[in-house]
């Protein structure tokens, strides 16, 4: 699938990091180093724009080795771009951690993965069909 791309950034496209992966590695596009204090919250740019075509978004999710490692993450995951959306693609970045991260230029600071969607019709209705679970929710089954 071919998707328009404006890089205003300092740093090549993203790209798949191996053949197999789903996401494409974000950078950080900054001019001086962000630090996020511990439980502190901010939005990292990445010089990036796009127009994805209809019936598909980006969603930004976390980079697992941030979140193990120095307990960084994506605070709205997955975070949505629907495909009407043309602004700066940024990063909603959070520390999970009780020690200060700084994130430099072009950093990998998450993933961004492009999935097809569909849009919803509802049909109203006053009955839904019975099935097993039934309304058993969270925990309904069980630990095991």
């Amino acid at each position: 699938m071919k998707i328009r791309i404006i890089n205003k950034s300092k740093h090549p496209l993203p790209q798949y990091a191996t053949p197999l992966s789903a996401g494409l590695d974000l950078r950080a596009n900054i001019d001086t180093p962000i630090t996020i204090n511990p439980l502190q919250r901010c939005l990292v740019p990445t010089g990036l724009y796009m127009a994805l075509p209809a019936g598909y978004e980006a969603q930004v999710r976390p980079r697992s080795g941030l979140a193990i490692k120095k307990g960084v993450t994506v605070l709205n995951s997955p975070g949505t771009i629907d495909a009407d959306y043309r602004g700066e693609i940024c990063v909603i970045m959070v520390n999970l951690s009780d020690t200060p991260f700084v994130i430099e230029d072009g950093e990998r600071i998450a993933q961004m993965v492009i999935a097809r969607h569909e849009q919803a019709e509802w049909e109203e209705t006053d009955v839904l069909d019975e099935t097993e679970r039934g309304e058993g929710g969270f925990g309904h089954s069980g630990r095991n």
